[in-house]
């Protein structure tokens, strides 16, 4: 599983949020999304790679600028996983 991290201009408040994430869940094949206004990032954790371009110009549509990603691979931490 992937979790991509982007740092995102322009949220102010938690109906930005819902946007980015309604977005996100209808252009692209994801898990979970999970954004923050105050913190002016969205995680989102995918079973493959996104193409950075094509998740740039989904957020670029709605209004906001992408600002960085970073990409890296999630495991999964839990109370009994080794």
């Amino acid at each position: 599983m992937i979790q991509i991290t982007m740092k995102i201009e322009g949220m102010m408040c938690s109906m930005c949020e819902s946007h980015i994430n309604d977005t996100i869940r209808r252009s692209f094949p994801v898990r979970k999304v999970t954004s923050s206004h105050t913190r002016g990032q969205t995680v989102i954790l995918a079973e493959n790679i996104i193409d950075e371009n094509q998740l740039r110009a989904a957020i670029a549509e709605t209004g906001y600028t992408v600002l960085s990603i970073d990409q890296k691979t999630y495991e999964k931490k839990g109370l009994f996983r080794r």
